[in-house]
């Protein structure tokens, strides 16, 4: 079969790969149907997430049907012809983590969880094509993928429908949603969201729906920042602005009550010297990120605010305002996604027509030409914010 494969940093090759086999009884083979290229896949093409291997399968974003099925997935009520979407964290579904509800930490999937704490000080969720820190699992941007624990973790979906209305359960759309739903957004709060990306974006969305008063959409992207405006976002263009200024001057000089990083490890802005001191330490292997976004989100929140952080970040960062954060009294919420805590409630809206995720797409096209379009979407060129792949 065909997949998208890493070959090493900024080299990514569509090559033929071995069909996914059955592997356990919880395994099911899914032919894939759509896959997306994500705002975190360009992290691992740029070499900022430790641990990828030549030959490893990318993506996490897909969906299709079931083709084949293991006998305990089977006895769970998966089936041959269901039509599921795949979120990028594999659950077991009942370990400690996984009955709170804290799927992204579940603490079985990650065959790699020694790894994984050496890292990190605890394991995380196995996690489809997102290197071998998360279990070394094959991604989906790929004709068929294999998916182990796959009863528990899937999400079945309609039989009818576009692909394009589903698939972003998968990440981006839960993502937005629990980067919302993390900052506890109140009637009368002002939420500043920093990055107008697919995850950005529905973070906007989902602010909106949550009620907030109103949402300010961070960018220097028009493209993006007329998405946000159309979502119903006051937006603030970053170029040439000092963004902390701003915000403050559009509160009445206290700062929005909830922000939102929604850019995480690749961050870069007008700070030039800040932007500067980032790089080189990077380069220098003294920090593994450029958490510029952050750094402003906590210096431009109000006292006693909250700042929610879905931006990706894998390692070390320096020049984090601890002190600001804590002498304002501010709450940070972070983690990667509980996907399935949030599937039905959101399977539901997009249903009933309350959410039409597709509004995001902007460019669709066959597997093959991923590379050319991974180049595409990470210099933000033709007006690309979400690529949709089609095995």
């Amino acid at each position: 079969m065909k997949a998208i494969c890493w070959q090493g940093k900024k080299d990514l090759r569509c090559e033929e790969v071995p069909d996914p086999v059955i592997e356990d009884p919880k395994d099911a083979i899914i032919r894939v149907t759509s896959t997306c290229i994500c705002g975190s896949d360009l992290h691992l093409m740029n070499g900022f997430v430790p641990t990828m291997c030549k030959g490893d399968v990318m993506g996490h974003e897909p969906m299709g049907e079931v083709v084949e099925v293991g006998a305990e997935a089977r006895a769970a009520g998966l089936n041959v012809g269901d039509r599921v979407v795949v979120p990028f964290q594999m659950i077991c579904g009942q370990c400690e983590q996984c009955r709170a509800g804290n799927f992204s930490v579940c603490q079985v999937t990650n065959r790699n969880a020694d790894l994984a704490k050496a890292f990190f000080g605890d394991t995380t969720a196995g996690l489809f094509g997102y290197s071998h820190i998360t279990g070394g699992y094959a991604g989906g941007q790929a004709e068929y993928m294999r998916v182990p624990f796959a009863a528990t973790t899937v999400i079945k979906v309609p039989k009818t429908g576009a692909d394009e209305k589903y698939v972003f359960l998968s990440d981006i759309l839960p993502t937005g949603w629990q980067a919302a739903a993390f900052a506890d957004i109140q009637p009368t709060d002002t939420v500043a969201v920093w990055g107008c990306g697919p995850v950005g974006l529905f973070t906007v969305l989902s602010a909106i729906a949550m009620g907030a008063e109103r949402v300010i959409a961070i960018d220097d992207v028009p493209e993006r920042l007329e998405m946000a405006a159309t979502l119903g976002a006051q937006v603030l263009d970053r170029r040439g602005t000092n963004v902390i200024q701003a915000l403050k001057d559009m509160t009445g000089g206290h700062g929005p009550e909830k922000c939102i990083d929604a850019v995480g490890i690749e961050a870069h802005g007008p700070t030039a010297v800040l932007e500067l001191i980032d790089r080189v330490q990077t380069a220098l292997k003294l920090e593994t990120e450029r958490p510029i976004a952050l750094r402003e989100a906590i210096m431009a929140c109000k006292s006693a605010g909250t700042v929610s952080i879905p931006g990706v970040y894998g390692g070390m960062s320096n020049s984090i305002p601890m002190g600001a954060a804590m002498n304002k009294g501010l709450t940070i919420r972070t983690g990667q996604t509980h996907v399935k805590r949030w599937a039905d409630d959101l399977l539901r809206r997009i249903d009933e027509g309350e959410i039409d995720p597709t509004f995001l797409i902007t460019h669709t096209a066959p597997l093959g030409q991923a590379p050319e379009l991974y180049k595409l979407f990470r210099d933000k060129q033709d007006g690309c914010v979400k690529v949709v792949l089609k095995p």
